[in-house]
C-alpha cells in the first residue's frame, strides 16, 4: 500500500504534552512564591486565553467550509493545547505542597534553602533548592530531585559533598546555608 494513504498517527486528545516529571514522595513540593504562579497561569488560561480562542474558533466555524480555514484549524489546536495546559496545572497544583522557605531553619539543607557551594575548581555558585515546577537554573534555582540537590541535602556548611556530573564526579564543599524568602 502507498504511503500517501495512510494517515500518520495523531497523539490522543488526553495524552500530555506535558510529562509529569516522576515524584519520589508523590507530593509537589514547592516554594509559595511557585505555587502561586503556577495558580495565576492557570487563572489566566481559564479566564483569558481560552475564552478569546474559543471565541475565534466559534467566529471561524460559523463561516462555512473549516477543512481549509486556517482559523479554526489553528484555532482548535490552541485550544487542545491550552486544554492539556490546564490539565498539567490542575494535577499538580492538586498535589502541591507548600514549603516556606522562610519557616525552615537550622544548619541542615533542606527544600527551600540557599546554598553556597566551592567546586574543586574553586568556581563558586549559589543555588536555592526549589520545585520541580519552578526550577531555573539560570537563576540559581535546581529542583530538590536534581542530582546536585540531591547531594545537597541533609548536607551541613563544610560538608563535602560528591556529585555526578556530566564530566564524572566532582567533590563540592558547602560553605553556606540560608533560608530567605524567595520571589
Amino acid at each position: 500500500m502507498s504511503k500517501a494513504f495512510v494517515k500518520d498517527e495523531q497523539p490522543a486528545d488526553d495524552e500530555d504534552d506535558y510529562p509529569t516529571p516522576p515524584l519520589p514522595s508523590g507530593k509537589n513540593y514547592i516554594t509559595p512564591g511557585g505555587l502561586q504562579r503556577l495558580r495565576d497561569e492557570l487563572k489566566k488560561l481559564l479566564d483569558e486565553e481560552r475564552p478569546v480562542v474559543v471565541r475565534t474558533v466559534s467566529w471561524a466555524a460559523s463561516n462555512g467550509d473549516r477543512s481549509e480555514n486556517g482559523d479554526y484549524i489553528y484555532g482548535k489546536k490552541r485550544l487542545r493545547e491550552i486544554d492539556k495546559r490546564i490539565r498539567f496545572l490542575s494535577k499538580r497544583i492538586e498535589i502541591a505542597h507548600a514549603v516556606d522557605p522562610t519557616t525552615q531553619e537550622g544548619p541542615k539543607v533542606k527544600f527551600g534553602a540557599t546554598v553556597s557551594i566551592s567546586g574543586e575548581d574553586g568556581r563558586k555558585r549559589r543555588y536555592a533548592i526549589v520545585g520541580v515546577d519552578e526550577t531555573d537554573v539560570a537563576n540559581g534555582r535546581i529542583s530538590w530531585i536534581s542530582p546536585l540537590a540531591a547531594a545537597l541535602l541533609k548536607g551541613s556548611r563544610g560538608d563535602v559533598v560528591t556529585v555526578k556530573t556530566p564530566r564524572g564526579e566532582e567533590d563540592m564543599e558547602i560553605t553556606e546555608v540560608s533560608y530567605e524568602p524567595l520571589p
